[in-house]
């Protein structure tokens, strides 16, 4: 009896050690959705004035509708994910969204991964992974982590080949919750151009083009690329950390429950041992008035 309730005790001690581990991450998952989400935030406004001197610098310029482009066309989807786990199916949804979207292509897709996790499940479904990285760890790491990706993707677009990039992540939606979504980037064909080129100025001073407009609509198209993929990991990371966040509330309330029922089970034992003792204790005060009353 004692070893259990040693045992118990036990279990009960490490339920609680586990349980100030549960409320640490919780803690530093909330800390990382506001430094993502207030990212996003902030993205935001640039990537409106980045919006605008895109409509500008098309609407300056004479675009002749292209004939059909004959180079080789390459599709890249580039998927992210987490390096960590306890988040709950964030990798299997984002996978699946992949998994689909490749599917559907002609020809041969390349993959590109964003984070171990999602990296192992995208090789699972048989796809050839042909880059993957480490997911940023912070803000600051994003902007890094976005100049590899351009780096590698302006290697692709110096080839002899038409590239159609899309992006695969995980977008937080109403209720604390996610939801995967995928954003086509590349090619700016026709169909982009003429949604950039309605974009509507704010003020009724039209602006000009003061340098050469190719060279400004160049600059313009590298901002709309890198604001676009910070854009994608920071909602991506914030989903991860609300994932994260969800599953350790769950954790949190199992181990509550877990402590509820240990500590029941602890007191249970621990009476009927108090009561055994008693027992033995009256069993001895019977027995020796026993002996007493028979001496003579």
């Amino acid at each position: 009896m004692s070893a259990t309730i040693a045992g118990l005790r036990r279990t009960i001690a490490s339920a609680g050690d586990l349980q100030s581990v549960v409320r640490a991450m919780k803690a530093q998952a909330a800390a990382s959705i506001e430094q993502f989400e207030r990212s996003v935030t902030a993205l935001a406004e640039y990537q409106r004035t980045v919006s605008l001197g895109l409509g500008v610098c098309i609407r300056a310029r004479s675009v002749v509708a292209p004939t059909p482009d004959q180079r080789q066309r390459a599709v890249r989807i580039v998927v992210f994910g987490s390096d960590q786990g306890l988040v709950g199916r964030f990798n299997d949804i984002v996978t699946d969204r992949a998994t689909a979207l490749a599917a559907g292509q002609s020809g041969a897709v390349a993959i590109w991964t964003v984070g171990q996790r999602v990296h192992e499940l995208m090789s699972d479904t048989g796809r050839v992974i042909e880059h993957s990285f480490d997911v940023p760890a912070s803000v600051d790491a994003i902007t890094t982590f976005v100049g590899q990706l351009l780096i590698a993707d302006q290697a692709l677009l110096d080839a002899d080949r038409l590239i159609e990039l899309h992006l695969v992540y995980n977008q937080i939606a109403p209720s604390a919750t996610f939801r995967p979504v995928s954003i086509q980037l590349l090619p700016l064909d026709n169909a982009w151009r003429s949604r950039t080129a309605a974009v509507a100025w704010p003020t009724s001073g039209l602006p000009e083009v003061l340098a050469t407009n190719a060279g400004t609509l160049a600059a313009f198209i590298r901002e709309y690329l890198f604001v676009s993929l910070f854009r994608a990991c920071a909602e991506s990371l914030a989903s991860e950390n609300t994932s994260r966040l969800a599953a350790m509330q769950r954790a949190e309330k199992n181990i509550d429950d877990l402590r509820d029922t240990l500590g029941g089970e602890y007191h249970r034992l621990r009476q009927a041992g108090i009561d055994e003792e008693l027992f033995d204790v009256v069993a001895g005060y019977e027995a020796l008035r026993a002996d007493a009353a028979r001496t003579p």
